[in-house]
């Protein structure tokens, strides 16, 4: 290096202060940083200041300009740096260039790591019998493994995480500071000799076994047909042949889980690791892609029928969730089972993920036979994040490990720090500040005493981890959301946001839509602002001053929460409301229809999810469902084609809103001359010309040709491409989101797009 530096002469020789953000921690920037300005022949140091990277560079003007382009043109693949500044400073004539200690900025723009899978190299050693990390199920670099789920505070340094309780041998020791090696800072990094340790407990015997001997325990018992418990990155998985029809019902049977569709974890085989997903599933350009990405999450693929895949894994859906293994655990697991593992997340039913070792043996004693523990903590759940193929792009429908906590640029800045709790279902939290607000992982649905242990736990971790105490709290209006108390519980001052406002924001807000916008917000369940329950709705402005132009006829729902799981109920209130009989109705006691009659635990509803429920109910028969959304689930896998619609009347209401008409459906659904997937087909159709006729309504009355699509009914696939289609035909911009799902997930964002909006309005 002093060498190089001589070449450095005269009144050319200069230093520069270059301050990058972004994802520049946690990806291995420093000794990149490092590589690169000794290949150029450059002096100086770089230093991590949470959340910027500092660099001082000297040398010649022309190596100066070309470490600056590299700096982002030759970044690691798995960083997205910017730079911030880039100035002139007095000349210093270093002697060499240098890693220097992390330094603790007062104003950083803090960004916190996120999960990440094994690399290439690290699965080249994980399989090199000389390699001393040879099946080793912790190994890592700077490239790969886990982050998020480990640190316990910032700078993202190894005393700051859960890997602090295994001091270092000497090899590794020499890796971790050796900054031309690929493990220089790498903070999980660990081996056989001072690392993490596998623990197999089985049930039928009470032992257990460590080390190598645990996973060879793990595989004979997957082999010999049981259930069981691992430990992953971020929280615990239950595993299965996925080929064994017996073992995947008994799990169904244990966990209650009756036809949840189950993920499935798929061996790495070809040059791009797909040959065994393509086995089962077809695979578009797009989920290839997205399922060899960094996240490595759940990807909704179609099933090709010829394979070995038990059918009861996806009961009754054309798609199969499919995904790679993205831990070393994992890898050796598939790789030596050698065929696809049934790889759903271990949790009571709507909980966040299990990640205490024997908290999950206490929990889920009756549901597998053995677990595969490891003794690395994880700090906090982060459940497999989900997508689809929807409309041209991959959605969003569940964000976890691998793209969580994500941030998403806020348009408007804010004076105080904001706390959004988001609503009762697919619960996730967002701390918002100046322009920018960070989403946390899926955290679960908010009735149980787990899910809000981790929703105050993931609360407060964003709050420390990004050194930004919230000043103010919003959550969602309906006072009987858990949510809504525990807010009200706080001391800090509470501001309220309707459920579709925060829904139409969220999209306004993430696709960056300016001036008024017209945003269908279409699900089962949101308190509105007349006291019924919205979700057939859709809101003309934008964020912080929005109003209803449109909705759906309203029919009144008997058993409050219960039509969920009832979806009778609302096939036999829309009956009801039109004064007709239903042969098929199972309130053969006729206590639902006098609760109906006399208005008793009744509630008026808008809901498009609610009609969606009831058409199930009429084409399948699902008067009853395990979870939510099955029966449109079900009834959307029947669909193969467009068909004709059905003529849905638009009128005014004295309200002047427009307000579609459901009722010629009710003959179309029951009619059995047609197939019922005939009936699927003109009921998918009918619900997206009747959102154009309504979008075309607002159009000639505002002006308006922006359009939003958000809420859970528009995770529909084949009612959503045919709306957008019809939508572009006419000549309007549709925007759908692609960093948020457009389900309840989305409310915490949308929640402090309509804060921060209101007070940049006045």
């Amino acid at each position: 290096m002093a060498e190089l530096a001589r070449h450095v002469v005269g009144n050319d020789a200069r230093t520069k202060r270059s301050v990058l953000s972004g994802h520049v921690q946690g990806v291995g920037w420093r000794p990149f940083v490092y590589r690169l300005a000794r290949e150029q022949g450059l002096t100086g140091r770089v230093r991590n200041q949470l959340g910027e990277v500092e660099v001082i560079a000297s040398g010649s003007s022309v190596a100066l300009r070309k470490f600056e382009r590299d700096l982002i043109d030759q970044s690691p693949p798995l960083s997205r740096p910017g730079i911030d500044s880039i100035d002139r400073i007095e000349y210093e004539n270093f002697r060499e260039f240098e890693i220097s200690e992390s330094s603790a900025a007062a104003d950083a723009r803090i960004f916190v790591p996120q999960d990440f899978f094994m690399c290439d190299d690290c699965r080249q050693e994980l399989n090199d019998p000389a390699d001393r990390r040879y099946r080793y199920p912790f190994i890592n670099c700077t490239q790969c493994g886990p982050r998020y789920t480990l640190i316990e505070a910032l700078p993202y340094d190894r005393p700051n995480t859960s890997m602090a309780r295994f001091p270092l041998c000497a090899d590794c020791n020499r890796e971790y500071l050796d900054p031309a090696d690929r493990r220089f800072h790498a903070e999980p990094v660990a081996c056989p000799a001072c690392g993490p340790q596998l623990s197999f407990f089985n049930k039928e015997d009470a032992s257990t076994v460590l080390a190598d001997e645990a996973l060879d325990a793990a595989l004979a018992k997957l082999r010999d047909g049981h259930i069981i418990a691992v430990k992953g990155i971020g929280g615990y998985h239950l595993m299965c042949d996925a080929r064994d029809f017996s073992t995947v019902d008994d799990l169904r049977w244990r966990k209650h889980r009756p036809a949840k569709p189950l993920a499935v974890m798929f061996p790495l085989k070809g040059e791009d690791g797909l040959d065994y997903v393509r086995r089962y599933a077809d695979l578009a350009p797009e989920e290839a892609g997205l399922l060899v990405s960094a996240g490595r999450p759940i990807v909704l693929t179609t099933k090709n029928g010829n394979n070995d895949l038990a059918r009861n894994v996806a009961t009754s859906l054309s798609e199969i969730g499919a995904f790679l293994p993205y831990s070393p655990l994992h890898a050796l697991l598939l790789e030596e089972f050698g065929s696809p593992l049934v790889a759903t997340s271990a949790n009571i039913s709507g909980e966040p993920v299990l990640t205490e070792n024997l908290e999950v043996e206490a929990r889920l004693s009756g549901v597998v036979d053995a677990f595969l523990h490891h003794n690395r903590p994880i700090v906090r759940p982060a459940d497999d994040p989900v997508y689809r193929r929807i409309a041209g792009g991959m959605r969003p429908i569940r964000i976890g490990r691998g793209c969580a906590p994500g941030e998403i640029a806020m348009p408007w800045q804010q004076q105080q720090p904001l706390l959004a709790v988001g609503g009762h279902m697919k619960g996730t939290v967002a701390l918002s500040w100046d322009k920018r607000v960070v989403v946390s992982p899926h955290i679960g649905e908010m009735d149980s005493p787990r899910s809000l242990a981790v929703f105050e736990q993931v609360a407060q971790d964003l709050q420390d981890l990004y050194g930004v105490q919230a000043s103010r709290i919003v959550c969602d209006a309906h006072p009987g959301y858990t949510t809504h108390r525990w807010a009200r519980e706080r001391e800090l001052p509470v501001e309220t946001a309707w459920h579709h406002a925060a829904h139409a924001s969220a999209v306004a807000a993430e696709c960056g839509l300016s001036g008024q916008s017209l945003v269908f917000t279409w699900d089962g369940v949101g308190f509105g602002e007349d006291s019924t329950l919205w979700g057939g709705e859709a809101l003309l402005g934008s964020p912080g001053a929005w109003q209803r132009v449109c909705s759906l006829r309203t029919f009144r729902l008997p058993g409050g929460d219960r039509a969920g799981r009832e979806p009778w109920r609302s096939a036999a209130a829309m009956h009801w409301a039109c004064d007709k009989e239903w042969a098929g109705c199972p309130d053969s006691d006729g206590l639902a229809y006098a609760a109906w009659t006399r208005n008793f635990n009744c509630v008026e509803t808008s809901a498009a999810g609610r009609v969606f429920d009831a058409a199930a109910a009429l084409i399948l028969g699902k008067t009853h469902v395990s979870f939510e959304a099955e029966g449109p689930m079900q009834l959307e896998s029947l669909c193969k084609q467009p068909a004709a619609s059905a003529h849905l009347p638009l009128e005014k209401d004295p309200a002047g809103i427009w307000r579609g008409d459901w009722r010629p459906l009710l003959r179309i659904m029951k009619d059995d001359c047609r197939s019922p997937a005939l009936r699927a087909e003109i009921f998918h159709s009918s619900m997206a010309h009747l959102l154009l006729d309504q979008a075309m309504a607002v159009r000639d009355e505002y002006g308006v040709t922006q359009v939003g699509l958000s809420g859970g009914v528009f995770q529909n696939r084949v009612l959503t491409e045919q709306a957008v289609e019809l939508l572009q035909a006419e000549g309007f911009e549709v925007c759908l989101p692609t960093i948020l799902p457009v389900n309840d997930a989305a409310l915490s964002y949308g929640q402090a797009a309509e804060i921060a909006a209101r007070d940049a309005n006045g």
